[in-house]
């Protein structure tokens, strides 16, 4: 039922609403994962994670069941953004598709730089590469029209194309030994999807019961069960109206399961992943932790690297002709959506979970560099985003 223009939204409406909420709700569980993993507390929240429901503990419930609805959500995203969105054509996709391209290879090559010869944290290389979506969209839109409105566009399809990599990297390099029968499986249920897809069918249950066999079989299979999300947004159709124009209403079906995830996903299920997963017991960490080069190489990757990956890819190509700089977009503005790109938690915490599977005490370290990295890149760019000159003016067009 359309609500009516004249009567005002509640505060609780505008929170949800706003673009920062998520982010906010963010924060608010990762500070409270620390609080409550240096409190009295501390043992009743890490023994909770560990309490098996069926065959698996709460943790892994919420790491490989929880986070496949994210992964869905990701996956519809980039579909809609290539086929409908701020990607569908070439040359909106080469400026954010090099910058992420750039964004992604530095920090990794940064983090291999200083852990060359450390053994087993070589493995969280990927750890520093991902960008939060939702945890830097939400800092750059507190700036409302300070910031020009490309910006946002190009830090959200940067984003997206990140958010790809990432599904990339963990379906190509972290996935265990391999069951070739669960991983058969797959493939016959992911091309039932696709034939429902091509046959024309617009009801979600069916690619809602089919997702759930197919995340199953996925797990089964040694890729992360998360990839199984992405794959089934890949099958949700996007109905197209008879003048070839794309459905925008309700009546696509990737148009209302987006809808529906849109709210339970930043709302819910990520700040309970974020309580779950950012909680570190500083308890016996001293100051070398902050010199550790685990630590170092994440909080590195996340703050220079990106900086320098996707600012640097940007300016090289804009002065090569390659691409158009953002509209009304000044070298500062871009710079200070670089230093945000450095917020990595959500993935980053993610990817790190995957890196040190059997080992608590490097998972914490790059939970720390985590933290770190993406406290001082958002910080660094609030700061450069402050001292920006108004969209519109003569500075502003010198990039």
């Amino acid at each position: 039922m359309a609500q009516n223009p004249h009567v005002r939204p509640s505060t609780f409406r505008r929170f949800i609403d706003s673009e920062a909420s998520g982010g906010i709700v963010l924060m608010a569980a990762a500070a409270l994962a620390l609080i409550v993993a240096n409190s009295p507390f501390a043992d009743i929240y890490f023994a909770a994670l560990r309490i098996h429901v069926g065959p698996l503990n709460v943790g892994h419930w919420i790491n490989d069941g929880l986070m496949a609805v994210f992964f869905l959500l990701v996956g519809l995203e980039i579909k809609r953004e290539f086929i409908d969105g701020q990607l569908s054509t070439w040359p909106r996709r080469i400026l954010p598709g090099i910058c992420a391209a750039g964004g992604m290879a530095v920090p990794a090559l940064i983090f291999v730089l200083l852990n060359w010869s450390s053994g087993e944290v070589i493995r969280g290389w990927a750890i520093p590469t991902a960008t939060d979506i939702a945890f830097a969209l939400g800092v750059l839109s507190l700036f409302g029209n300070r910031v020009p409105a490309s910006m946002k566009v190009f830090l959200t399809a940067l984003a997206i194309i990140d958010d790809l990599g990432a599904v990339m990297i963990i379906a190509t390099f972290y996935t265990g030994d391999l069951q070739f029968w669960a991983l058969g499986g797959a493939v016959v249920v992911l091309a039932a999807l696709f034939a429902f897809n091509r046959t024309g069918v617009e009801i979600l249950l069916p690619y809602i019961l089919l997702g759930a066999v197919l995340w199953l079989l996925v797990l089964l299979s040694g890729v992360h069960a998360t990839v199984a999300g992405v794959a089934l947004a890949l099958t949700i159709p996007i109905m197209r109206l008879q003048n070839g124009d794309l459905e925008h209403s309700d009546h696509s079906p990737l148009h209302r399961l987006e809808h529906a995830l849109s709210k339970i996903v930043p709302f819910v299920i990520i700040p309970i992943f974020g309580f779950a997963n950012a909680g570190v017991s500083f308890s016996g960490v001293d100051a070398s932790a902050l010199t550790d080069t685990l630590t170092l190489g994440v909080a590195g990757g996340l703050v220079v690297g990106k900086v320098v990956g996707v600012y640097g890819t940007a300016l090289v190509t804009v002065k090569l002709g390659w691409a158009d700089a953002p509209a009304n977009a000044a070298p500062l503005h871009v710079l200070g959506v670089a230093l945000l790109c450095g917020i990595g938690f959500t993935m980053s915490l993610f990817i790190g979970l995957l890196a040190f599977p059997g080992s608590p005490a490097l998972q914490d370290g790059a939970k720390i560099g985590i933290l770190l990295g993406s406290f001082i890149a958002a910080v660094l760019g609030s700061i450069v985003l402050l001292l920006s000159p108004r969209p519109g003016g003569a500075a502003a067009r010198s990039f």
